[in-house]
């Protein structure tokens, strides 16, 4: 697909937190909690970003969605740049770009009905709507998402943690957005609810054209709802794959110790377990070269002299690794 078919683009994208130290001096040392990441979701298309926690996935989306301003990089929407763009102007264009919160339970106002909860992004960017209108419209966001109308003049205490996030997805669609951010949508909820609103995800994908960026740590659940998957580890990304080609043939060493954790269903297949050894290096201080060359069994020498490139290993299939570059420098 073209460039021109891109929704979303991410270019270099930095998010660095910084560490405060004395008055005089200021920030003494930055958490670089996304540190040069780029990538593209397409229209219509789901990717997923996979990662461990702490890897920078969460920061990611809510950078995108400009709920903080980038340290660096470029965010690019219906091929606008919006990195630098004052409220203001971004008012606009956030009707067009909404977030799913991981957190049903903290994410809904309980002194709210389900109606306000719901209709608060009508009133944010419509104004003062009829009452009728404004009450049609929100039991046609909750009839959407499975849930009956008259939910509307319950509060949140009284559903399940399903049905909530279900009021949180209705809220984040009443105005029909183009692209949305769904933060790990799914950790919070029991596994016996979790496929059903993975399963909601994707028909309303399907129904209203949506583009999505799915941010999760299962692979299981990224699996299925996904088109493409993107690997994060400390703030950078690891690999970019069509999900059928990451779970066929995993090409990172950090992907393949992600994949070798995930049981299989079939009781007769016994896959290798990868044990990654030392724990996550902190952002504060990451290794140099290749940040994952602490914890990879491959890694040499080589690995924390210069950081790898992203580049395309196969069509569509992308990978950061020392040992590609130095293989494309022999072949030269």
């Amino acid at each position: 697909m073209s460039a021109a078919a891109d929704l979303v683009t991410v270019h270099e994208l930095r998010q660095w937190f910084p560490l405060r130290g004395s008055l005089l001096r200021g920030a003494s040392a930055h958490v670089k909690a996304v540190d040069g990441v780029s990538f593209s979701i397409r229209k219509g298309e789901v990717l997923g970003l996979v990662g461990e926690s702490g890897s920078g996935k969460t920061t990611v989306g809510r950078t995108i969605l400009r709920l903080l301003s980038p340290t660096g990089g470029s965010i690019g929407f219906r091929g606008q740049d919006i990195t630098s763009l004052s409220r203001r102007r971004m008012r606009p264009i956030r009707r067009e770009m909404q977030l799913i919160f991981q957190d049903p339970f903290a994410s809904l106002n309980p002194r709210m009905t389900v109606e306000g909860i719901v209709a608060t992004p009508l009133d944010v960017h419509e104004g003062r709507l009829a009452v009728a209108e404004r009450r049609a419209r929100v039991e046609a966001a909750l009839t959407m998402v499975g849930l009956a109308p008259e939910f509307a003049s319950r509060y949140p205490h009284e559903f399940s943690g399903g049905q909530r996030q279900r009021i949180g997805i209705a809220r984040a669609l009443i105005l029909r957005p183009e692209f949305l951010v769904a933060d790990e949508p799914v950790s919070a909820l029991d596994v016996s609810i979790q496929a059903q609103i993975v399963n909601l995800l994707s028909d309303l994908k399907n129904e209203l054209g949506l583009t999505m960026l799915f941010i999760a740590h299962d692979l299981a659940v990224v699996g299925h709802i996904s088109d493409r998957i993107a690997v994060m580890y400390l703030g950078k990304l690891m690999e970019l794959a069509p999900a059928d080609a990451l779970f066929s043939a995993p090409l990172h060493p950090y992907t393949e110790a992600l994949f070798s954790a995930v049981p299989d269903p079939d009781p007769t297949v016994r896959r290798q377990r990868i044990i990654l050894k030392g724990d996550v290096p902190s952002p504060i201080a990451p290794p140099s070269g290749c940040v994952f060359r602490t914890r990879c069994r491959y890694a040499a020498a080589a690995c924390a002299d210069a950081e790898p490139q992203f580049r395309e290993v196969a069509p569509g299939h992308f990978k950061a690794c020392i040992r590609d570059d130095l293989a494309l420098q022999g072949s030269g």
